[in-house]
């Protein structure tokens, strides 16, 4: 054996390893002659060698190629068609499915001319599992940009992709196109940093959670983008823009609602919409509607809407600013230590008490600050546990730093009762007088 033969063999057997079918073509006498083929295609009794190669292709097509696929082989097949190809780019290249024993195989059909311009080789490989690999990329990249443009915690568009939108509609704002018509409305929740701090991040991430399904619950029609941690954009479209002052109002009264009764998500918001007499940009838009979101916001915590502390009528004096910064600070110093629980303090010297936002939540209380909270807080203990209670509130009050074990039943928000099992402590001044009286309170 010489030396092109030993080459031949190798070429001839590395092309086996690489491809199903291998024939070779005589152009001018349409004669062809197959070296081999796989497992995959015996079915098809394929002859070895041949005389009228086109027919055959064409017969073979039309046998096995997918019906979708049919038209598009037998034109690239054509006889004319394929020499003008081969000629002009000395390969060819389709690519199919086959239906082989009832299943569908994707396959990759290579014609190559020879250097004489006579002869053609021909090459069959099945391309399914990288058909498959391919689709699977396809499938994996397209999730990965669709959660590129999603918000992790609340399964609506994230800033990504507010910044996408953003752009389409300064495209149109700069082209004067007069299809641009939209409102921006910025929401914020109020406080959520208090809350994380306050009740943990878990509530937290809750409070977002809920305050995601206020918003799209008033604006269905209109894409809402969480754009920050405490932040929520809704770009008004259709008939939310068309509606946009009752849906406006309708979520910033459920807003108020929540924060007069605690019950949930306190959001500021503020809504403007798009003049092309004035506006050059979605920026002076949205700058608008933020503004007027932190008016909404001062207002929510003036006390004018919540009434945020509860002041009796016949209360002679407040409490000076510095004295409650005091009562903040001992507070958050209390909420770290203490663990599990609900946390509560009270300035004595003001009856001015500060409450933890679960309690409040919990029990349906006006607010996390209050005057003269024990009788507010009477309103939720069971009678037959009132008198305990009071004894206790008497002692504490009247300088008697000793704290009873007690447990009393109180009234949750819902109706029901839970047995509740405070742990206190009492801070004296300098003249050995009650000053501050907290501690925690543990459901049982």
């Amino acid at each position: 054996m010489n030396i092109d033969q030993v080459a031949f063999g190798q070429v001839a057997t590395t092309l086996a390893k690489h491809f199903d079918s291998m024939y070779y073509v005589d152009m001018e006498s349409d004669s062809f002659i197959e070296f081999f083929h796989s497992q995959m295609l015996n079915e098809l009794n394929l002859p070895e060698q041949g005389t009228d190669f086109f027919a055959f292709l064409s017969d073979q097509a039309k046998r096995i190629v997918h019906p979708d696929d049919l038209d598009y082989v037998l034109q690239l097949i054509n006889k004319e068609a394929l020499r003008k190809k081969l000629t002009e780019n000395n390969s060819s290249l389709i690519v199919c499915r086959f239906i082989l024993g009832g299943q569908i195989v994707h396959i990759c059909h290579i014609s190559i001319m020879c250097e004489d311009n006579k002869h053609i080789l021909g090459c069959i490989k099945n391309i399914e599992s990288q058909y498959r690999e391919t689709e699977e990329q396809e499938r994996i990249f397209k999730s990965n940009e669709r959660l590129a443009r999603l918000d992790e915690l609340t399964g609506i568009k994230n800033k990504n992709a507010y910044t996408e939108h953003v752009n389409i509609i300064d495209d149109m704002i700069t082209a004067k196109d007069p299809d641009c018509e939209f409102g921006v409305i910025m929401c914020d929740i109020n406080d959520l940093k208090l809350i994380n701090d306050t009740r943990g991040h878990c509530f937290g991430d809750e409070t977002i959670q809920r305050t995601c399904r206020m918003i799209c619950e008033a604006f269905k029609k209109s894409l809402i983008y969480r754009i920050g941690g405490d932040e929520f954009v809704v770009i008004l479209s259709g008939d939310d823009y068309r509606n946009r002052e009752f849906l406006f109002d309708l979520l910033k009264k459920e807003s108020e609602a929540n924060c007069r009764s605690r019950s949930g998500p306190v959001v500021a918001c503020g809504m403007s919409v798009f003049n092309p007499e004035v506006d050059q940009s979605y920026d002076e838009v949205f700058e608008r509607a933020d503004g007027h979101m932190y008016d909404n916001k001062k207002e929510l915590k003036s006390g004018t809407i919540m009434g945020s502390i509860k002041k009796p009528s016949n209360l002679t004096r407040t409490i000076p600013d510095d004295r409650r910064r005091t009562l903040d600070s001992l507070f958050g110093a209390l909420y770290t230590t203490a663990g599990d629980g609900y946390i509560f303090l009270t300035d004595l010297k003001y009856d001015y008490s500060r409450w933890s936002l679960s309690l409040i939540n919990d029990f349906g209380l006006p607010s996390e600050y209050m005057y003269h909270v024990e009788k507010i807080w009477e309103n939720n203990i069971h009678p037959d546990d009132l008198n305990r209670y009071q004894d206790v509130v008497t002692a504490v009050l009247t300088g008697n730093s000793i704290l009873y074990s007690i447990s009393y039943r109180a009234r949750m928000a819902d109706g029901t009762y839970v047995i509740l099992k405070p742990r206190g402590f009492v801070l004296c001044d300098s003249n050995g007088n009650p000053e501050y009286f907290g501690g925690i309170i543990i459901p049982q």
